[in-house]
Order: C-alpha cells, then structure tokens, then sequence
C-alpha cells in the first residue's frame, strides 16, 4: 500500500476539517496518509550541535598544544622530529633590520672576521700598569686566602683572584707537582670567568628566542652577537652552536700543553697560554724558525685575554667545527660536557693530528682535571647562580 506524507500535500491555507475529509476519501481507496516524524530532524539539529561542540574544542586544544610541543622540541628535538611546529617566532631575521626569514647560510658555514677579536682587543687598552708578583708572593696569597686545589676539590668553589701575569720564578719551580698546582690555581679563576660571562650570553639568547616580539635593546644585543661570532646572514641557528664554553678541564690541559705548565716563553713574555698563530697582529717569533715563516704566536697584554682570544678561536675557526658538533650533541642529549669526548675532535689545533688529542686526554687523566669542570667562582651573585 503506497504511504502518502501529509507534508508535501497540504499548504498553510489547508484547514483541519478538509484534511480530515480528503484522509477519509483516501481511506477508502486504499491509500493511507502518515504524518512524518519529527525525530529524525530533531537528531539532525542535536548532531549539528555535537559537531560544532566538538570542532571548537578540538581547535582549542590544538591552540594551546602547538605552542607546547615547540617549547618541547626545544628540550629534546629527537622526541618531536616527526612534527611540524610552527616556529615563526624564532626566524629572527625577519625582525633584525627587515631581512629575509629566509636561511640561505648552511649550519655554522663561514665566517665573518672583521669583528670577531674586538673585545679581546680592548684589553690592549689596559694601561701597562700590571705588577708581575713574583711566585713565592703569590703563593703566600694563595696561602692568606686559603685557595688550593684540594680546597677547591673538596668544595668546588674558587677564590676570585685574577693574576694578569705569570710568575717568572714558574720554570725555576723543580717540583713539578707544586708547578703544576701553582699554575692551575692562577688561569683557573680566569677560564671560568670567560666561561660564566659566555653562560650568561646564552642564557639571554635563549630567552630572546623563546619571545614572540624583541625589543630594539635585544635587537642590538643579536647584532653584536652576531659579529662577536663571526655569523653570516644573521643565522640563529649558527649563533647557537657558537656561543658556548669550553669544558674547563680541557682548557687546563690544552694551556698545559702549549706553554709546558706555564713555563714557555711565549706565556712568559706575551701571555700567550694557548699558542695561537697570527699573521697580521703582534706576535713573538718562534725560536728556530725559518726565515721565510711568516707566522707569530700571538701576544697579549694580559692572560684573561689570552683565554677570551682562545674560546673565541675554537668557538668560529672552521677547523674546529666538529668540536662545536659533538658539543651541540652532547647539548642536546641532556649530556655533559665531556673533555675526554671534545678533545678527540681538536686534531686540527696541532701538526700532530691525532697524536696531540691523546696527550690532552692523558693530561686531564694523569692529573684529575676533570674535577674542576664543575667548580663555581666565588662569589655566587644571584646572576651567576644555575649557570650550565
């Protein structure tokens, strides 16, 4: 029996009696007349509202778990390297002077050098007014103020006594132990100081990336930066893998290693702790070289430009790049700044090759100067504090 829906025949001016009569008339022919059902549109409306409900939370959730997720990829990228986060706020070069946000330089690829050494410079304006103590003095300081190693160890504080030169009396020192000890305690306070003051520069960069909008104070500090570094085309991500410490352990080992515990004539007579060439500045010959050799080792006024000049030079010079690789790794696996593991990626810093990152390596064994990779400078301002 074929069912009629009273819908599509009756019209607003179609009264209730002659609906009823032409329902009658139908009957009797056979056919019945159903009045549709309203619950199946009463569900279509409630589904409508479900699904609007729905939608609006899930983009709510979804606002609020990006944001999360990019502030996440930060702590541990290899988590999140299957997502794609929105890091507008981090392409810096679209704020620093209108530049493109387009980075067209590969990861810590070239070097700028026109700036790199300014600040290390400004220490030739120091007045030459610095005392050479002589070495039982300084001894009697160390003593004054009870600064030792064994102190320190013990600790892991040290006394903020900054020497701008080294004791001639250092290579009349027979005592190889005393020698070695007298000549930690004086560059120790300036490895980390060089290395606090970078900490802090870090500290800063990270939090200017974590911020949607800069100010044009943080603008400016960047471009310093950048031309501290050596960057090309403002690259952030370079500017990241550059600016950080060098482990102090393997600073020790390294000035050791250079000036025979302090005893050459090249820390001596120029400061030099870490036997950096140059071809254009200042320098001092090397004994027994050709004439035709037309490289120095640099020379500086004091030993803390020294250490700045030498974290500078492994933190840009191409040949140590993959030092500033296994360093950025070691970053971004939670791990520590290991001496032992960088050290076998400064084949590059001398003629010997693989040869000379051994000897570091037994350096730092022999004389336990890993201890000293997490000491602290006193005094411990609140700026200082947590600094890793």
């Amino acid at each position: 029996m074929k069912k009629i829906f009273p819908h599509k025949l009756i019209k607003k001016n179609f009264n209730q009696n002659q609906f009823l009569k032409l329902k009658t008339f139908l009957s009797s022919k056979g056919i019945i007349i159903k009045k549709k059902s309203t619950f199946k549109f009463e569900l279509e409306k409630f589904k409508t509202l479900y699904l609007t409900g729905f939608s609006s939370l899930l983009i709510i959730l979804v606002s609020f778990t990006i944001p999360l997720l990019s502030k996440f990829s930060e702590i541990n990228p290899k988590l999140v390297k299957n997502f794609k986060i929105n890091d507008s706020n981090k392409k810096f070069e679209k704020v620093l002077e209108g530049g493109s946000v387009e980075n067209k330089t590969k990861l810590d690829e070239g070097l700028d050098l026109s700036n790199i050494l300014e600040d290390v410079f400004k220490f030739e304006e120091i007045p030459k007014d610095s005392v050479r103590l002589s070495a039982s003095t300084i001894e009697e300081l160390f003593r004054d103020t009870n600064y030792s190693l064994s102190e320190v160890r013990k600790s892991k504080k040290v006394k903020p006594i900054r020497l701008s030169l080294l004791p001639n009396e250092i290579k009349q020192i027979e005592n190889s132990k005393k020698r070695k000890s007298l000549f930690i305690q004086i560059i120790l306070p300036l490895i980390l100081e060089e290395n606090n003051l970078i900490l802090l520069d870090r500290k800063r960069l990270f939090s200017i990336l974590n911020k949607n909008k800069n100010s044009k104070k943080e603008i400016n500090w960047l471009n310093i930066k950048f031309k501290q570094y050596g960057v090309l085309n403002k690259d952030i991500p370079t500017l990241k893998v550059r600016m950080d410490i060098i482990p102090v352990s393997l600073a020790i080992a390294q000035a050791a290693k250079e000036t025979g515990w302090g005893t050459s004539r090249f820390a001596l007579e120029g400061n030099a702790l870490f036997g950096q060439w140059t071809w254009s500045g200042e320098g001092i010959k090397p004994a027994g070289a050709e004439s035709d050799t037309k490289h120095k080792v640099m020379k500086f006024k004091v030993l803390k430009a020294s250490v700045r000049a030498y974290q500078r030079n492994l933190n840009t010079h191409s040949s140590y790049k993959n030092f500033r690789q296994m360093r950025a790794q070691l970053r971004d696996d939670s791990e520590k700044l290991d001496s032992l593991i960088l050290a076998d990626e400064l084949d590059s810093y001398a003629e010997t090759g693989e040869e000379y990152t051994k000897i570091l390596k037994k350096i730092i064994n022999q004389n336990s100067l890993k201890d000293f990779d997490d000491v602290k400078l006193m005094p411990l301002s609140v700026k200082y504090k947590n600094l890793t």
